[in-house]
């Protein structure tokens, strides 16, 4: 199964590089040889450095910004990478959420990003921070430790288009 773990925003400079927006912290998928997979194919990684918060990258065969231009937009997928305490998105969604006390709270439907912690977003409507997470250890259960009231008006809240990620490492 191959994980979505970045998106090429837009050609940089004259020589082929591009800057690509990952979402992943496993740095093995920016080193040289690094092989990721598009609609185009597999792309492999020649160089890449970090800018800001996103990465310059350049690829094999695309020496210019001609050949940058048909990159932009594409959606870059890699196989899962080696497994430590990280929570993994796609094994999140479907979870079913849980208070320390035994309290379901519902069911993960999406993960927003959201800069200070990503959200659980629940089938309730709830948006719980990840922060709060204290057990993802038996499949499909998530564990959670919120602070009094965050559940209370969860279905009073309305919907906003902040964006979700449905499965990346």
């Amino acid at each position: 199964m191959l994980l979505e773990v970045g998106r090429i925003d837009k050609p940089h400079g004259l020589r082929g590089e591009v800057v690509v927006r990952f979402t992943t912290n496993n740095l093995d998928r920016v080193k040289p040889g690094a092989r990721l997979e598009s609609e185009q194919g597999t792309l492999v990684v020649v160089a890449a450095r970090r800018h800001n918060e996103r990465w310059i990258v350049r690829f094999e065969g695309f020496a210019d910004r001609n050949a940058a231009e048909a990159l932009r937009g594409l959606v870059l997928r890699a196989e899962p990478g080696p497994r430590g305490d990280e929570l993994w998105v796609h094994e999140l969604i479907g979870s079913t959420v849980v208070e320390v006390d035994g309290t379901v709270r519902g069911t993960v439907i999406a993960v927003v990003d959201n800069p200070a912690s990503d959200l659980l977003e629940l089938d309730s409507g709830a948006l719980v921070p990840l922060t709060f997470v204290t057990d993802q250890t038996r499949p499909g259960r998530i564990v959670v430790d919120v602070p009094a009231g965050l559940f209370d008006d969860a279905e009073d809240e309305p919907k906003d288009d902040r964006p979700r990620r449905r499965a990346s490492s």
